[in-house]
């Protein structure tokens, strides 16, 4: 089966995100392991607020959501959207059992790329096989948090970190889903 990868940018102090949503923390200077991590994935899962940011980012910087991205799946979870780009699909209607069915396929693993509200779910459903998070060094003091209202304790085997020069830390973890 598919690993579920949520990966993305943290603040030291938990926040996703700042207060006006802004994400102008997160550091560009480098690959920080993303291009290692994209030989590894062949889809995407993305709720429809990420998916907006990530498409007016992609219209002024040459159709790139991700600088060096490969093409891949998206999967955009959304019940209001009614169009999304050539080539990704729209998932508005059982989307538990939609992601759990997409896991079964074969191919490499799938980035849960944002946002907040798909990742609380999942997480919730236990869908989610590990947590690559980029920990950035700032404290935010407000904005969005990763996990809000999680509701639960949930154990975490350490796969890998790096540090690197610039102070931000890379940590993989496994989740343990103890039933």
């Amino acid at each position: 089966m598919r690993k579920l990868i949520l990966g993305l940018a943290v603040t030291l102090d938990g926040y996703i995100e700042g207060p006006n949503g802004e994400y102008d923390w997160c550091f560009t200077d480098q690959d920080y392991g993303l291009n290692k991590f994209f030989t590894c994935i062949d889809a995407l899962f993305i709720g429809r607020k990420s998916y907006e940011i990530a498409q007016q980012y992609a219209n002024s910087n040459n159709g790139e959501m991700i600088p060096g991205m490969p093409a891949m799946t998206e999967y955009v979870f959304s019940k209001t959207l009614k169009s999304v780009k050539e080539g990704a699909v729209i998932i508005a209607n059982n989307s538990i059992s939609e992601a759990r069915r997409i896991k079964e396929l074969p191919g490499k693993d799938i980035w849960l790329y944002g946002g907040a509200s798909l990742t609380e779910v999942f997480m919730k459903e236990g869908l989610v096989d590990e947590l690559w998070l980029s920990v950035h060094p700032i404290l935010l003091g407000s904005g969005k948090q990763l996990f809000q209202s999680y509701g639960h304790r949930t154990h975490l085997t350490l796969l890998e970190s790096k540090t690197y020069e610039t102070g931000l830390v890379s940590l993989r973890y496994g989740i343990k889903n103890i039933a």
